[in-house]
């Protein structure tokens, strides 16, 4: 998940906070941001936007963040969250196997969309900003052997649409279009973007 990108240093006494536990975005952040700390957000995610998946995630990932910012409000807080979704179909993280199963064999031969929300915070400075990325996944078509196969090695409980595009992809999916990180869960690209508009951080 190497990007190339310089990593951006907060300064001026201000760390850097991931309000998330995903190994996944752990590990994107990496390689952009050279010094953070965890601290796995506790607010509630809302299940429904009005205004749809796009909106759901954004508003996600502001929760997220912001319920990490109250307690460290002169520090830098990064909030996300991703979902998969076809037409009006949402599928987030599968409560159990038969779910999960079923996820993939509805993705079966279709083209779906994942979003990811990302919401940056500094309370100390009234810094807010929130933006979201989307890109194609485009699934083969697969059977039950498939999905067997696939699920002996990657855990689906665990993940938007029960599968990881990093992990045995040649699988299940037969194309992606847009930013690979996204599918992942963290849109790199866009963060390098922000990072580089920031009050006060050094790039």
């Amino acid at each position: 998940m190497k990007t190339g990108a310089k990593k951006a240093n907060p300064n001026n006494g201000r760390s850097f906070i991931l309000a998330s536990g995903s190994p996944r975005r752990k590990e994107l952040l990496k390689d952009l941001v050279s010094d953070f700390r965890v601290i796995t957000s506790e607010a509630q995610e809302i299940q429904f936007h009005e205004n749809g998946p796009i909106s759901l995630v954004e508003e996600n990932a502001r929760l997220k963040a912001d319920s990490v910012a109250l307690d460290n409000p002169f520090d830098w807080v990064l909030g996300a969250d991703t979902l998969v979704f076809y037409k009006e179909r949402i599928l987030g993280k599968p409560k159990d196997m038969d779910e999960a199963k079923e996820m993939l064999f509805f993705l079966s031969g279709k083209t779906h969309q994942v979003a990811t929300g990302v919401s940056f915070h500094c309370r100390d400075l009234n810094f807010e900003k929130t933006f979201s990325q989307i890109s194609e996944v485009t699934f083969k078509g697969i059977d039950e052997r498939v999905i067997s196969n696939y699920f002996s090695m990657v855990d689906p409980l665990d993940k938007a649409g029960a599968y990881a595009i990093q992990t045995r992809s040649d699988l299940i999916i037969e194309k992606f279009v847009g930013s690979f990180s996204n599918i992942v869960g963290l849109p790199i690209e866009g963060l390098r973007e922000l990072f580089l508009t920031l009050p006060k951080m050094e790039k």
